[in-house]
């Protein structure tokens, strides 16, 4: 293991006030237990509860605060004011990342494969969405993440109260084509993409949710994930683009489906990704010999080298 005392005292953020807090608190709390362990001098830091003035008495900062206020671009704001130095993705490319329709808008800038969707609000012509997209479609809030208030819409019938649900999050959501086939997620470390992961919820939800992503045991992931080599590479090298093209850096998640033709499509970016034991970046970074104290530690000296 290298040389920690070159971090000096590191400030792992987590918590927070977004609906991911409880994710943030279990996911920073694994992260500062890794480093400690590493011989690092990381102390717990959560912005809900404390001043975030008292940054300046630390040398860098380890960013796992999911959601608002942390994924977005506000706290990368402040430790660059602060001049800080901090893990992950920039202001700009944090910001851009929070947003799924921005994200969609500069792929598409780009020529990258990602559904086609609709923005709604509460003025919306429902039946103008939903004969334009067909069903079924996927109702996402726009600046949430974790599946936060997001429905599959199979039927008009179900529409307005999936729409008034997603609402409850979020004052823009988006509609965005249903796409039936096989779920991926490709994690990103230090301008590499990692072994392809497949996911697999349990067959009784609609989709990989919440409740799959954080309570269920049953979901399954599959590293290899049982595309072929070549349609791998292939995925690994469009998630690196669709990463960098929105101004993403140092580590993250692009999510990703095949339809049953075989396209690839690209869903949403995570910058700063669950770290939990049912995470995804832990599971890839296993793949290629890293054990979590070594990928935490990993990330962390991205705050050596300037943005």
């Amino acid at each position: 293991m290298a040389d920690v005392t070159k971090f000096g005292k590191v400030a792992v953020l987590l918590g927070g006030k977004s609906a991911e807090r409880q994710v943030s608190l279990n996911s920073g709390q694994a992260v500062l237990a890794a480093l400690q362990k590493a011989g690092v001098d990381a102390h717990a830091f959560d912005p809900q509860e404390r001043s975030i003035t008292e940054l300046t008495a630390f040398d860098r900062a380890f960013i796992v605060l999911h959601g608002r206020g942390g994924e977005d671009g506000q706290i990368q704001g402040v430790l660059e004011w602060l001049n800080i130095p901090y893990t992950g993705t920039g202001v700009q490319g944090s910001a851009i990342g929070m947003d799924k329709v921005k994200t969609k808008q500069v792929w598409q800038g780009y020529d990258l494969p990602t559904a086609p969707y609709k923005i709604l609000t509460s003025e919306s012509n429902l039946e103008e969405v939903a004969s334009s997209l067909g069903f079924p479609f996927i109702l996402k809030p726009v600046h949430e993440g974790s599946s936060i208030g997001m429905s599959k819409v199979e039927k008009m019938e179900d529409f307005a109260t999936a729409l008034q649900k997603a609402l409850e999050h979020d004052s823009v959501v988006m509609a965005e084509k249903w796409i039936t086939g096989r779920e991926f997620t490709i994690v990103m470390l230090n301008g590499k993409a990692l072994p392809v992961i497949r996911l697999e919820p349990p067959k009784d939800v609609a989709f990989y949710d919440y409740e799959a992503k954080y309570n269920r045991n049953d979901t399954t992931y599959g590293i290899p994930c049982g595309l072929s080599a070549e349609e791998e590479a292939s995925l690994q090298a469009l998630s690196l683009k669709a990463f960098q093209a929105v101004g993403a850096s140092g580590w993250g998640r692009i999510d990703a489906m095949q339809d049953e033709s075989g396209q690839f499509w690209l869903l949403e970016v995570n910058t700063v990704p669950g770290m939990t034991d049912h995470s995804l970046v832990p599971k890839a970074a296993k793949a290629v010999g890293y054990d979590f104290e070594q990928l935490c530690v990993a990330i962390l000296e991205q705050t050596l080298v300037s943005k």
